[in-house]
């Protein structure tokens, strides 16, 4: 089913962050319908920032996911890595990669990393309407939904970033991204705005609204995406262990051997090992 269907239902699609095939995998494996490829998140773990990643290494790391999953998965594409004309390399691209959404926002390029400290640049409204007219007349599948996304609920005002979305979407955006910092901000946007409207939650998902998905889907809001929570959680996990083996002879002593074990038997259930000596046992290691 394409998350366009999927965005019809009777609840929202919820999309948790994911960098690489056994994350994809292990969210598949939790329920999960839907997988997004952060560019924030993708800097950080590269430690640079969204701004200096480039096209090619986002669809490379699709093609590695989309091998171990078969979820769809959105594209954070950031500003769409150029003007106008580049959108048709951007949206070949994306598709080719096998992505069954792409989010693109009306952020200046290049990126700057005041961004990550609360200072937008947005670009003229025209030039993202521009973006989004050619991206829709480049998209070979009909099914490859398009993400239009502002980021004027912080960079001006909510009235700003409602006319900007209005505009994205006569262009042509499928969905609409604005994100709404309250609970009575996303109430305006569903009073204002048609769905299917798209979120992206702060770390600890719908926790930082105090509110349901139901309560968003109520609103008009059809996706909603945690780009941040799984990768802030596995960095003080790693930090923990890190720290442990550097502090106590290069052994951990806050657990039993047991535990490991344990660890690595589900790992190996995820990654799917059981199958792959299957097939070695009928085939390349028969007597």
């Amino acid at each position: 089913m394409s998350l366009t269907k999927m965005m019809q239902g009777p609840t929202p699609v919820l999309a948790p962050l994911v960098l690489d095939p056994m994350m994809a995998r292990m969210a598949e494996e939790a329920g999960f319908e839907a997988l997004y490829l952060g560019g924030g998140a993708t800097g950080y773990q590269r430690i640079y920032l969204e701004a200096n990643l480039t096209l090619t290494e986002l669809c490379q790391t699709a093609l590695e996911i989309r091998t171990s999953s078969r979820l769809p998965l959105i594209f954070d594409a950031a500003a769409g890595f150029g003007d106008p004309m580049h959108m048709h390399r951007t949206m070949g691209m994306t598709e080719a990669a096998g992505f069954a959404a792409i989010e693109v926002e009306d952020q200046i390029l290049p990126k700057r990393a005041h961004h990550h400290i609360g200072i937008e640049h947005m670009v003229p409204l025209e030039d993202m309407v521009d973006k989004i007219r050619e991206l829709v007349r480049a998209r070979r599948n009909p099914e490859t939904h398009i993400i239009a996304r502002t980021i004027a609920v912080r960079s001006t005002n909510i009235d700003d970033a409602i006319r900007r979305c209005e505009a994205y979407k006569k262009a042509g955006a499928d969905s609409l991204l604005l994100i709404p910092y309250t609970q009575e901000a996303v109430r305006y946007i569903g009073e204002r705005l048609k769905p299917p409207l798209v979120n992206i939650l702060k770390p600890g998902g719908l926790a930082s609204l105090d509110m349901t998905a139901s309560d968003l889907h109520a609103c008009g809001f059809r996706l909603l995406i945690d780009p941040a929570t799984p990768l802030l959680a596995a960095y003080e996990a790693m930090k923990k262990v890190y720290a442990e083996l550097a502090t106590n002879g290069f052994a951990i002593r806050s657990r039993p051997q047991d535990d490991w074990t344990r660890l690595q038997k589900e790992q190996h259930r995820t990654v799917d090992l059981p199958m792959l000596i299957e097939i070695e046992k009928r085939t390349t290691e028969q007597p």
